[in-house]
């Protein structure tokens, strides 16, 4: 059994930094309900080793306030990205937007930015996400009967 300051350790290393934290980061609006969806941000978080990047759930309080333009709808049809200068990317856009911010996603740039491919990438990136609670699942105890509901299209 691990020693409980391994564990103190262990859960700062998890957290994920806040905007009030990194007021000068970009922000990773993601789903927090959705196994897979946090499974990927905390990857984000571990290659983030210049601390660009700063993470909420779309499910917090403060992204109504912050950003009333983007709905829950839009937020639970895909990622979005508010880089610094206030911009949106969403879905495969806000991926291939992370392409040139964290060095460990540099060589899938030229891929991802292969002019006229973005239409396909972000074909690829809906049909994982509105399968994203098939899956990994939703978290325990993090939904509503309707609140982690997938939109279909």
């Amino acid at each position: 059994m691990p020693a409980a300051q391994d564990l103190d350790s262990q859960e700062v290393t998890d957290r994920l930094p806040s905007p009030d934290e990194r007021p000068e980061a970009d922000i990773v609006i993601y789903d927090g309900h959705c196994r897979f969806c946090t499974g990927q941000v905390r990857r984000l978080h571990r290659w983030d080793r210049r601390q660009r990047l700063a993470f909420v759930s779309l499910h917090a309080p403060l992204v109504a306030e912050r950003w009333p333009d983007l709905t829950h709808d839009m937020l639970m049809d895909q990622m979005y990205v508010v880089d610094r200068r206030g911009r949106r990317h969403a879905g495969a856009a806000a991926f291939r937007y992370l392409t040139t911010v964290l060095p460990r996603l540099y060589l899938l740039a030229p891929l991802l930015h292969i002019p006229g491919t973005l239409p396909l990438w972000q074909w690829g990136y809906r049909q994982v996400a509105k399968r994203r609670y098939a899956l990994a699942g939703k978290s325990q105890g993090g939904c509503d009967d309707e609140g982690c509901k997938i939109h279909f299209r």
